[in-house]
This record gives structure tokens, sequence and C-alpha cells, in this order.
């Protein structure tokens, strides 16, 4: 996986170790309805993520963070583990659109999170869209409810390195197997997007509309099959493929069915499918 940086390094493993990182394409209005940057990202210690909200939420909200699974303060979730409601105190430095530092936010709990079937972790803010607009400027991205589309132009803007990568999404993977942690219905990316450690977390966003479809999270780094770094694509049939060098997020459209007024967690509300603890 694209590891929280401080473990790729300790492990000599960074993702795309020895490449050249992707550079951001000149934007061009013709290309896109919306101009993509960095603002409403943020900076973890040691990963990258964004200030989130769903289609109902309210500025009067608790804002909220999206990252992975694998970013969480306190360690990889295991297989099946499911965690809600986990105090927290995790800062975030949030960027504006020249990916300057404006202010630190502050977690006061893990809302969400897992590395089962998906790879994400949502944190609660001690603060509001509104408080963060007015002191900032800033406003959240939206998280897009509906599945992304092959061959969308996308960005993965990452607020740890500062840097954008633009590239498509190539297809879907019916299963992605990492050592342990299956995910499903994952999202590959042309080889544009050649993300590296410290870029977990990134929110993946449409160019045409500004939203994010899925959270980037992973590749294969070194051509293994189905190991730590090196995910191994399984389709319906039980066929395994690798693809060395390509890198892949999960989708994130399912989860605004599981948040309901005030930006609460139902995880039995009509139309959830995120995995239950």
């Amino acid at each position: 996986m694209n590891k929280p940086l401080l473990a790729a390094l300790s492990s000599l493993a960074v993702a795309g170790l020895g490449a050249t990182p992707a550079v951001a394409a000149p934007h061009s209005a013709k290309a896109a309805a919306v101009t993509v940057d960095f603002a409403g990202t943020v900076s973890l210690s040691n990963c990258s993520g964004s200030v989130i909200r769903f289609p109902g939420s309210a500025d009067t909200d608790p804002a909220l963070v999206l990252t992975n699974g694998h970013c969480l303060e306190t360690g990889f979730p295991g297989p099946g583990e499911v965690i809600t409601g986990q105090s927290s105190s995790r800062t975030f430095g949030l960027l504006n659109s020249a990916g300057t530092k404006v202010a630190t936010l502050r977690a006061n709990q893990v809302v969400y999170s897992t590395m089962t079937d998906t790879d994400v972790t949502i944190y609660r803010t001690t603060t509001t869209y509104a408080a963060i607009k007015s002191s900032y400027g800033i406003s959240p991205l939206t998280v897009q409810d509906t599945h992304p589309v092959a061959g969308t132009a996308i960005k993965v803007v990452s607020g740890y390195w500062k840097r954008t990568y633009s590239c498509n999404i190539d297809g879907f993977v019916y299963r992605l197997k990492e050592g342990d942690w299956t995910w499903k219905d994952s999202v590959r990316y042309t080889s544009a997007c050649d993300t590296i450690g410290g870029t977990s977390g990134s929110p993946v966003i449409d160019t045409a509309t500004g939203k994010v479809v899925a959270v980037n999270n992973t590749g294969n780094e070194d051509g293994q099959q189905c190991t730590v770094n090196n995910p191994c694509e399984v389709d319906a049939n039980g066929t395994v493929t690798v693809r060395q060098g390509i890198n892949y997020a999960e989708e994130t459209y399912n989860i605004p069915a599981c948040f309901t007024t005030g930006n609460k967690l139902n995880l039995s509300a009509a139309g959830c499918t995120l995995p239950k603890p």
C-alpha cells in the first residue's frame, strides 16, 4: 500500500522508490469545469487527507476529515475489524489553494475506520465547515454519492507532499488483495498516477466536477503477487492479475448513505453498505 511515510521509510519500501513522481498537468479550462487545487486538503503526520462533506451535510455540522484506514494513528485495523467512536486528538494541517498551511485542525473522534472491503478512516474535528470558511475562506470537498465512471479524468491531490498527480480511471477491480486485506470494487489508475509513500489518504478528485470519487491507497511496487505493497487483482472467477507499477484507490460513493443529520454515523441507515463492527 502507499504506506504512511514513516512506516514506508523504516522498511525501505516506499511505493515508487527510485521512480520520478508524476507532476501535475497544467490546468486546462477546456479539460475541466472546475479548478482542482489543494484547497480543503490536509497533511497528516505521515499521510494525506481532505476535509469532506456529503451532499446532505450542513454548514453548521462538525467538519470531517477523510484518509486511509491504514493511516489510523493507533495502527492498521485488522482484517474484519471496524472501529467506530474512538477518541482521537490527531491534528491536520489545513491547506489553501496554493498548498500553504493556513491552520491546524484537531480531531476529537475517529468516527469510522476499517481496512475491510475498503481502506478508510473518517475523523470528526472540533470545528464546523462554517467556521473554517469564515476564518480561512476554504470550503470542504464534496463526496460524490454515485459510482465513478471508467475513463474519468482525475487528480490525486497529496496534502503531505503538496503534489498533484493527473491521470484517468482505467477501470475497476472486483477484488484487490494485499497481504491479509481484501478490498472490493477498487479504482485502478492509468499509469500516470505514480503515487508514492505519503500520498496515502489523498482525495481522488473528478476534474470535471471537483468532487471526491475515491481515496488513494496502494500500488504494486515490485511485481510480487498479493503481498504487502504488492496488491494483486482477483476477478470474479478467481483469476489473479499482477500489474507492477500500477496504483489504486478505494471508492467513496457508498459513504454518504451511512451518515445522517449532523454528520452522524448510522451504519443501519437505508442504503448503507459499509462494513459493520
